[in-house]
């Protein structure tokens, strides 16, 4: 199996847990409880194809309408940085049934510009600092 099929199967395999769990409910476990509540976050690689140039990747997200699609309704950009060398790095969070909408966004206005990677993401340093108030 070639890369970008193991990719998509693991998009595809995430994909389908974070469906079949259903809405997601804090709950008290004995651990910290994180400030985000009902949210995921999700981290985007956008990289750079290497054969075209900035301006050649501007026209196709332009054409794409990527600035109007992206981010959809309720998602918060935590980090949106450029990782040179490598294209950008987007972190996001939202809740968990925007997880679809944020896909198609990116699938929509970025492919074409970009060759994509997808991470769900936690921030541990909130879940530290809990830590170290509980000591």
């Amino acid at each position: 199996m070639n890369g970008l099929a193991k990719r998509i199967l693991g998009l595809c395999s995430l994909l389908i847990l974070v469906a079949a769990a259903g809405p997601a409910h804090a709950q008290n476990t004995g651990g910290p409880l994180l400030p985000d509540g009902d949210t995921m976050m999700l981290t985007v690689f956008l990289k750079h194809d290497q054969t075209m140039n900035n301006v050649q990747r501007a026209e196709l997200l332009q054409d794409a309408g990527f600035d109007e699609m992206f981010p959809p309704d309720g998602v918060e950009i935590v980090d949106h940085y450029v990782m040179m060398g490598i294209g950008q790095v987007i972190v996001m969070r939202f809740p968990p049934n925007l997880l679809r909408i944020v896909n198609l966004a990116i699938e929509r206005g970025a492919w074409g510009a970009y060759q994509t990677e997808f991470y769900v993401t936690y921030d541990l340093r909130a879940a530290r600092e809990f830590a170290q108030s509980q000591q």
